[in-house]
């Protein structure tokens, strides 16, 4: 007996909705709240900070962030590999983190775009593809991962793990077409067909599981966590919350920021996320300028190792 799922009230639902939209909406309903949490504590949250006594503690959070760039860096330079091109060069690495504050370009694709054009000139189209298609799956496996330590909260958390089944040379091409829809825009910018063809051509994937690309990634979640909670506890002395949960709500909170394009690097939506999921936990005033200045510590990161790439590029423009 076959049954025919394409008429399904509820199939024919699903593909009405604009996805697009959703996300959009999403983005700006994660900015309001920020802005309305923002303005309900401005009074008594106060952006003065004794840099003689807290400097080390926010050059600190700048060093993790650092690490964490170069950590992702190097993931996916693994991530390349694994679909079989060598690298004896570091070139990939410092091409990664010359390029990473593109993804605070609205749009959030150029980073991609640049990354994709930089594997092609010295591979081929497909590796440059692939590689660039799937990095953002392995950040968010990672970060779910670390998420999943919730299960000592809830047993929910365990369907975080799921991610990494799909984590293998069998499925990859799976997640790629997924992607490739979510990142529709990466197709117009590049003008490379969306299309069946494209995904079903087999590479030289080197093993069944990436597993130094994951860790890789596992580590550059972690650092960005610890830049973040050193810039808490800078502000909050008195903090004795449980660190597995300020770690499981931030890879949350991390990878919302992540799979909503429209967010540049994550601005708005993961501030809002991380703010609804402490609740109460943490003082609002405390939690607010810890995330302030953590964002602008890790931005003022992806800036400086930026700086050469974005002079290039307009004196190339001039």
């Amino acid at each position: 007996m076959r049954f025919n799922i394409s008429n399904q009230p509820y199939l024919k639902f699903i593909k009405k909705i604009n996805f697009g939209n959703l996300r959009s909406i999403f983005f700006i309903s994660s900015l309001l709240y920020f802005c309305i949490y923002f303005f309900d504590n401005f009074d008594q949250t106060s952006f003065n900070i004794n840099f003689g006594r807290n400097g080390i503690n926010l050059f600190s959070s700048f060093l993790f962030c650092v690490l964490s760039i170069y950590l992702n860096a190097y993931a996916w330079k693994y991530i390349v590999k694994w679909f079989g091109k060598e690298f004896k060069s570091n070139n990939l690495i410092y091409f990664y983190v010359l390029t990473n504050i593109l993804k605070y370009v609205p749009g959030g694709v150029w980073h991609f775009v640049e990354r994709f054009n930089f594997i092609k000139k010295i591979s081929n189209p497909q590796i440059a593809l692939y590689s660039t298609l799937v990095e953002p799956y392995f950040m968010l496996s990672g970060s779910f991962l670390l998420a999943s330590l919730g299960l000592i909260f809830s047993p929910l958390y365990i369907f975080l793990i799921f991610p990494l089944v799909f984590l293998n040379k069998k499925l990859i091409y799976f997640i790629i077409k997924k992607i490739g829809s979510l990142k529709g825009k990466i197709f117009e910018v590049l003008r490379l067909p969306n299309s069946k063809e494209l995904f079903e051509e087999r590479l030289n994937i080197i093993s069944f599981f990436p597993t130094r690309a994951l860790l890789l990634e596992i580590g550059f979640v972690l650092s960005k966590f610890l830049g973040f909670y050193i810039c808490l506890n800078t502000f909050y002395t008195t903090n004795n919350l449980n660190i597995i949960f300020l770690l499981v709500i931030f890879s949350l909170s991390w990878s919302l920021g992540l799979v909503v394009p429209t967010a540049p690097g994550g601005v708005g939506v993961f501030e809002a996320c991380l703010l609804f999921f402490v609740g109460k936990s943490i003082p609002q005033n405390i939690i607010l300028i810890s995330l302030i200045y953590f964002r602008i510590i890790s931005t003022s990161a992806d800036l400086l190792f930026s700086v050469p790439f974005l002079i290039r590029k307009l004196f190339k423009k001039n």
